[in-house]
């Protein structure tokens, strides 16, 4: 199994957290709040200005931003970090400039704020609606993802909300230089720099602090590896929102058009290898493996993927491309890397049953011309976001056109998928009446 960065980030409580990092924590929760209240109240085009204030900050910023990350990159090859986990970390001058764009594309998109989600008048005259609100302070707990202290900056900006990040050790640097940045950027625009904090010096102390600033904090959102979000969940007394790891799945169906199914394979698996959306497992149809699995195998090698296969696999592997016996630990991992778990499975309820027992609730995707099997996969199988003849690398929600998001959810409370602007407001019930008493 892949190393990953939570073995590094450890966020498990300590025996006793420190009562003066408590303190600082709890001081920034509260300066948070109050930045909060004044962010609550401000207009649609307050906020968009900001959200372009601070994406041409990040863009003047570059040369910094680049130099911090690449000493947080060195640190982590230092540490033996897998090549997809540096990826993931590593920021380019091309990078900043997507994560501006992505800035400006939120300020591009209708505020949720003030959003009536229903309401009606009663029989007694008065008159009902429920409007969406800021949630007020969130917390993020992830790591070696500066990308994300960013798309939570931006993300809470818009929805009215401030933000706690702890980005852990893996991005230290690059998220100090970030973080100064947006708080600058704010600054001048006549906003609170406390909307953006980080408690990233106070190490894994400052974390379990985070994690028990109960009205302090309104909501706290894990993104990173299971050891880190479980860790999250089980500990916290504040609300969490659980983010999932991205166990994903491609079933090339009987009747797939190998044309296709190739493509949305490779797309899936080495588009970016390092990220929850990639795939980690293929699903063969018996009757499609020899017509695709020699042609694929030999793609996925050539792409640099290692493929864990079954003994069916195996038996079409072409000459040259080895196979490395698959175990059930395969089935369930989440690699993170160029590494692929392969089974060819006799039907299409094989596959629906082999996801089910291994999923962990991202995405799947079926490759298939059958318009009853895609919808059978569709209504059998019960991940956050299911694709028709689709990567799953369209899970995201820039891709879905949320804007950026500050995690992808894999639960079934208000928040499930990519979780953009609506999923960071909560609502409120405003009843008008006039001189109305209950009998």
């Amino acid at each position: 199994m892949t190393a990953s960065l939570e073995n590094r980030f450890d966020v498990s409580p300590e025996p006793a957290t420190s009562d003066d990092v408590a303190a600082q924590v709890l001081a920034t929760a509260r300066r948070a709040k109050a930045a909060s209240r004044v962010l609550a109240t401000a207009t649609r085009s307050t906020k968009d200005a900001a959200l372009h204030a601070l994406a041409d900050a990040l863009i003047a910023s570059t040369v910094e931003i680049v130099a911090a990350n690449a000493e947080d990159l060195a640190r982590g090859r230092e540490n033996g970090t897998s090549p997809g986990l540096l990826d993931r970390l590593a920021l380019s001058d091309e990078r900043i400039v997507a994560i501006a764009d992505a800035l400006r594309e939120l300020a591009a998109l209708p505020d949720p704020v003030g959003e009536v989600v229903r309401g009606s008048t009663l029989p007694n005259g008065m008159r009902l609606r429920q409007v969406r609100v800021p949630m007020g302070v969130v917390g993020m707990i992830y790591e070696a993802r500066p990308n994300v202290t960013v798309d939570a900056a931006g993300l809470a900006l818009k929805s009215g909300n401030a933000v706690i990040l702890r980005g852990g050790s893996a991005a230290a640097r690059s998220n100090e230089v970030i973080v100064g940045v947006l708080g600058r950027a704010l600054a001048a625009q006549g906003l609170p720099a406390d909307l953006v904090q980080s408690i990233d010096a106070f190490g894994r102390a400052g974390a379990v602090a985070l994690m028990h600033a109960r009205g302090l904090v309104d909501v706290l959102v894990p993104r990173g590896g299971a050891d880190l979000i479980q860790t999250v969940v089980r500990e916290a007394t504040v609300p969490v929102i659980e983010t999932g790891v991205g166990n994903c799945h491609v079933y090339v169906d009987a009747s797939a058009d190998p044309a296709m199914a190739l493509p949305i394979l490779l797309n899936s698996k080495t588009q970016r290898v390092g990220v929850c959306n990639a795939a980690e497992t293929l699903l063969v149809h018996a009757d499609a493996a020899a017509g695709f699995l020699p042609s694929a195998l030999a793609a996925l090698a050539q792409a640099g993927v290692v493929v864990h296969g079954d003994a069916a696999t195996a038996a079409l592997a072409p000459a040259g491309v080895d196979v490395v016996p698959a175990t059930d630990e395969d089935w369930a991992t989440e690699y993170l890397s160029l590494d692929l778990a392969v089974r060819v499975v006799d039907d299409l309820d094989a596959a629906i049953e082999h996801i089910r027992t291994w999923t962990s609730g991202h995405t799947e995707a079926i490759v298939t011309r059958d318009l009853a099997s895609s919808e059978r996969f569709v209504a059998e199988l019960d991940s956050a976001a299911i694709m028709v003849n689709a990567s799953t690398r369209f899970t995201d929600g820039g891709q879905f056109g949320l804007g950026a998001e500050i995690g992808i959810s894999t639960q079934k409370l208000h928040a499930r998928g990519p979780m953009g602007l609506a999923e960071l407001t909560t609502t409120k019930w405003i009843v008008h009446g006039d001189g109305h008493v209950r009998p």
